[in-house]
């Protein structure tokens, strides 16, 4: 059981961490700020829907991936690593994610916002996808792999709770608020980074140094 909840709370810090809830909560209610409470409440659904299954379908089909592009998970891993520690320094800098962030036009935004930029890339981007199909290798067993499928929705569903709750939060918490929590899990991702590039660079280095 200790192996399943070592498992369980670094998926759900590192997934957390990566999707970032709070850090997505300016962009929605600016993005939403014109709409009626109805309207709003039915993009935050559907960006959380279509973030949530481009996160599991990655998770499921990774290993094929690798297979396909004949791609290493220590590869992953490093370039996860990195991914993870620009965001994580954007994040200390209480900046917007920078893999998230995107340009677009107005007949864009109107077209369909919930698709994107919200749940692709700001919610569900390179970061949170890269960490699915890793964590996803790294669950040997059916009980592990169960956690991660469990710990996916569960953000999925704090992410909704979020939104949902968007204008209050954005009230109650204020800007300087937001900064402080933004820096605290900047500093988590910048963490999970190193530890991603290390347990990549390792077996590689070894394996250069045997030959």
């Amino acid at each position: 059981m200790e192996i399943v909840f070592s498992f369980g709370l670094l998926a759900f810090t590192s997934i957390f961490t990566m999707v970032n809830p709070l850090g997505v909560i300016p962009v929605y209610t600016s993005m939403t700020s014109q709409m009626s409470s109805e309207e709003a409440r039915r993009v935050a659904k559907k960006s959380v829907l279509v973030a949530l299954l481009t996160m599991l379908l990655f998770a499921l089909t990774g290993k094929f991936v690798f297979d396909f592009f004949q791609i290493s998970v220590n590869s992953l891993r490093i370039v996860g690593g990195i991914i993870f520690f620009m965001a994580g320094y954007d994040m200390l800098n209480a900046r917007l994610i920078r893999t998230k962030s995107m340009e677009q036009t107005q007949s864009e935004y109107v077209n369909d916002i919930s698709i994107t930029p919200l749940a692709i890339p700001m919610i569900c981007g390179p970061g949170a996808i890269t960490v699915s199909i890793v964590l996803m290798n790294d669950a040997h067993t059916i009980l592990l792999k169960s956690v991660l499928f469990l710990v996916i929705i569960l953000v999925a569903v704090i992410t909704l709770i979020f939104l949902l709750s968007a204008r209050k939060i954005m009230k109650a918490l204020g800007d300087s608020g937001n900064k402080v929590l933004m820096r605290i899990m900047g500093l988590i991702v910048m963490v999970i980074a190193v530890e991603f590039l290390f347990s990549g660079l390792k077996p590689i280095v070894k394996e250069m140094l045997s030959q």
